[in-house]
């Protein structure tokens, strides 16, 4: 609530006598603007409670309704929707990725990755490892490939790097999203801010992310609406690319230093 908080202090100085305000303005502010720089216990139970539900589902589909700000030569801050639709199985991952600017397919069947480009009839395939963990680690490694949201996952590990990482992390209340009541947490990094809005009860899913890159000055966001379909009953079918008619193969390009 510490957001709210602040901005309620604001309201209420514009009502005050103007000696008033003075001599609250004078006071230490480290009552509200300590607590901001810590890290809150809950926020990372949060995070891992969240992750471990996710990686214990069996299957599920995903859509997720994103908008992302695109900055212009002329440094002037534009916004591009788009749709991402996963299905997800042990092992398996789809995701359909469609905007204005692209299409792509991303399948992965536990034996071979596939990246296909519908408009343009482009498509590449790599071997790859037995179990989703293993794939989205060597896809990366090797070619610096991140799938879409694939962060939502990885809390659950006992990694503890990318927790030490977080230079804040807090509550900022709770919100009806699309219909599910959620607590709304949020957090700091070196580079990021970001939000995750999770479902309460006993199904902890993010039901909303906002992801902002402080390392660029216009403050670029990324927002997702994320809804969820658990346990479904999946084609297996869907998770292995057949070249079409006219399909043209090429290759994965490697990432720098990939193999060295």
């Amino acid at each position: 609530m510490r957001s709210l908080v602040i901005l309620g202090g604001v309201m209420t100085l514009v009502m005050m006598p103007a000696a008033q305000a003075q001599e609250q303005a004078a006071q230490p502010a480290a009552s509200t603007v300590a607590p901001e720089d810590a890290v809150d216990p809950r926020a990372v139970d949060a995070l891992k409670r969240m992750s471990t539900y996710l990686t214990s589902l069996n299957t599920f589909k995903l859509t997720s309704t994103a908008a992302m700000d695109v900055i212009t030569n002329e440094n002037q801050k534009v916004q591009m929707d788009s749709v991402s639709v996963y299905q997800v199985k042990k092992p398996g991952i789809a995701i359909n990725f469609s905007s204005d600017m692209k299409q792509r397919q991303y399948l992965y069947d536990g034996k071979q990755f596939t990246i296909f480009a519908p408009a343009m009839g482009y498509y590449a395939t790599v071997p790859a490892p037995a179990t989703n963990r293993e794939f989205l680690k060597e896809l990366y490694d090797k070619t610096g490939i991140e799938l879409p949201l694939e962060d939502l996952f990885r809390w659950a590990d006992d990694d503890e790097s990318d927790i030490n990482a977080l230079t804040s992390a807090f509550n900022v209340g709770t919100a009806t999203i699309d219909g599910a009541r959620t607590d709304h947490w949020a957090f700091r990094s070196a580079d990021f801010d970001w939000e995750l809005w999770i479902e309460q009860g006993d199904r902890p899913l993010p039901r909303k992310i906002v992801i902002t890159d402080r390392t660029d000055p216009t403050l670029p966001s990324f927002t997702a609406r994320l809804a969820w379909e658990v346990n479904p009953t999946l084609n297996p079918a869907d998770f292995t690319y057949v070249p079409g008619p006219g399909a043209i193969p090429i290759q994965i390009a490697s990432a720098t230093g990939a193999g060295q």
